[in-house]
């Protein structure tokens, strides 16, 4: 039996997998401060989280709540995003709603709330570029080295200075599916810089183990 070509395999991937975590959880994801600090809240509760629709369940739940800026999950109480977490069944919840407090005033006194201050500053004359971006994400409380690929990975969709971007828990399923295993091989099979949609496809895909299940749909 023929091996199935790679756009063919891109394809069924994407069939099968090709919607980001900001797309589930119901995020509009736009180059403006609210839904960049969304994004960054729910990049914090999937990096914590073994199930990620635990991660997303509650992102949902914040918005739900109305904590949806840096602003106003600062001028939350601990409670308040305790209760929050409560309801949505997120795991280790005061140690959570302690952190998103933390990353919340960061965000609000660091960046006034708005992200885009920290982009601009990294990818701005004399910046350091990427490596600058992911240490500045990495500086806010409870976001980890997980944390910060996530958000670069999904923020590209918006920030196309970042691209194309694919990280580890992207390259290493591309591989077992016979794809390109770099950002610049894969941009070059989607025919997009934008990495955003295929990223998430190759993690979920990681996740699930299901390669296999991904190229036979492909034959």
């Amino acid at each position: 039996m023929t091996k199935p070509d790679r756009r063919a395999v891109l394809d069924a991937l994407l069939e099968r997998h090709g919607t980001t975590y900001a797309q589930e959880s119901g995020l509009r994801l736009g180059d403006t401060p609210a839904p960049l600090f969304e994004l960054l809240v729910l990049s914090s509760l999937l990096s914590a989280n073994l199930q990620a629709d635990l991660g997303v369940r509650t992102a949902r739940a914040l918005r739900e709540a109305g904590l949806t800026t840096a602003e106003k999950l600062a001028g939350a109480s601990d409670e308040e995003r305790w209760r929050v977490l409560a309801d949505a069944k997120y795991l280790r919840k005061e140690q959570t709603a302690r952190q998103l407090g933390q990353l919340a005033e960061r965000a609000q006194e660091e960046h006034s709330g708005d992200l885009r201050r920290l982009r601009d500053e990294a990818f701005g004359d004399g910046g350091g570029g990427l490596p600058a971006l992911r240490e500045g994400v990495g500086a806010f409380t409870g976001i980890g080295p997980l944390g910060v690929d996530i958000f670069c990975r999904e923020v590209q969709a918006v920030w196309p200075q970042l691209r194309p971007f694919a990280d580890e828990r992207a390259t290493d399923p591309a591989r077992a599916l016979g794809l390109p295993h770099d950002a610049d091989g894969l941009a070059e099979l989607a025919g997009t810089d934008d990495l955003s949609v295929v990223g998430a496809a190759l993690v979920r895909c990681g996740l699930a183990d299901d390669a296999d299940e991904v190229r036979a749909a492909a034959r």
